[in-house]
């Protein structure tokens, strides 16, 4: 499959450069994301409910999108919708400009939640690779989205970060045509993960295109064999967990600023 396997994707969920977003805020490159568990009996009313909240955003004009997405595998019974990329500073005027809506959502969509969990995803630049014209692409139809929770300790941490520069640098330099983002949790709570990859794909059969070459194939040409084996050695002993999901985009569900 395209999908890199969960060894090898380990390798790009780690990082401590994030640190750098946080001491200027304004640069950062940060996503909200709202993840919500829904009976099967509620579903309807539920998505009722999310496109009345849209329906408010878009009469107050809202100035940033909430792209939403169908769990396709794992718990499907889930929702989650992201805004951003924004800035930190974006946040607090997401949070003036949709307050109106806010009553729309507590009486219309949370009856019919069984929970909710909210988290903060920061991107990270030198840990993702990413198409130069992305920015002009349309929302990926699949996501591949893998939760990295990682052994405790600095040196598990320091290790993941070297690793990752490796393999991001090796993919850039070899034009490697297969893309990810990596995002750093912050404030996901008790049990949320440490990382979370993205490899965003156009539809089923993309999502099952072996790569070629395949990933570690691609690092040993750009640094040989023997320090490959060391880079997947080393990732595949930091990491304590990693869980995957697909989502689907889908665009009834979702909010587009200025349509």
């Amino acid at each position: 499959m395209k999908v890199l396997t969960v060894c090898v994707v380990a390798a790009l969920a780690a990082t401590a450069v994030g640190s750098a977003f946080a001491a200027d805020p304004d640069k950062a490159v940060v996503m909200r994301d709202y993840t919500d568990t829904v009976a099967p009996a509620h579903q309807q009313a539920y998505e009722a409910g999310l496109k009345a909240y849209n329906q408010c955003l878009r009469e107050h004009h809202v100035k940033f999108s909430e792209p939403t997405v169908t769990h396709e595998t794992g718990n499907d019974y889930m929702y989650s919708t992201d805004v951003g990329p924004i800035t930190w500073a974006d946040l607090d005027t997401l949070d003036t400009q949709a307050k109106t809506c806010d009553a729309t959502w507590r009486a219309q969509g949370n009856p019919h939640l069984d929970g909710e969990t909210s988290a903060f995803m920061v991107i990270q630049t030198d840990m993702s690779y990413l198409p130069p014209n992305r920015k002009m692409q349309e929302p990926p139809s699949i996501l591949h989205v893998i939760d990295y929770t990682l052994k405790p300790g600095h040196d598990a941490s320091m290790a993941f970060t070297e690793a990752v520069k490796k393999i991001t640098a090796a993919a850039a330099k070899s034009k490697w045509p297969y893309y990810w983002s990596t995002m750093r949790i912050e404030g996901g709570g008790d049990g949320a993960p440490d990382f979370l990859l993205v490899i965003r794909s156009k539809n089923w059969a993309d999502v099952g295109m072996e790569p070629n070459p395949a990933l570690w194939k691609m690092v040993a040409g750009v640094y040989g064999q023997t320090d490959a084996d060391a880079i997947r050695k080393s990732l595949n002993d930091s990491i304590a967990k990693a869980p995957d999901h697909f989502d689907k985009y889908n665009a009834d569900l979702s909010y587009t600023a200025g349509k």
